[in-house]
């Protein structure tokens, strides 16, 4: 289990790295070639989606929940802005969610 967790960590950290680099060039006016190592970082997300065991809806359902959670992190150590209680909340609500997902009993 703790696997698949660190295993969701790292794609969703490829996932906002690549979406974070254009951003800093299209509304911060960063450099064009940050779009290199952002495409990059999207291309190891996609393949760090094909690692996982169980069937891909489920996966990206999952995943979603770990996603969320990422996100509020980057908010707060990248963006420097604390999460506020809603913030926090809104995460947990989604982790639980995800862990409904992943936990519930399978027939083989």
């Amino acid at each position: 289990m703790l696997k698949t967790f660190a295993l969701f960590a790292a794609t969703a950290l490829a996932e906002i790295i690549g979406c974070y680099l254009p951003y800093l060039w299209l509304k911060q006016g960063k450099s064009i070639w940050l779009l290199l190592p952002a495409a990059a970082s999207l291309a190891i997300f996609a393949w760090l989606l094909t690692l996982h065991p169980t069937a891909a809806g489920r996966v990206y359902a999952a995943y979603g929940g770990v996603y969320v959670a990422m996100a509020i992190l980057w908010l707060w150590l990248v963006d420097g802005i604390r999460p506020t209680h809603w913030d926090l909340l809104g995460a947990a609500v989604v982790v639980f969610g995800m862990a409904i997902i992943m936990l519930a009993p399978r027939n083989p």
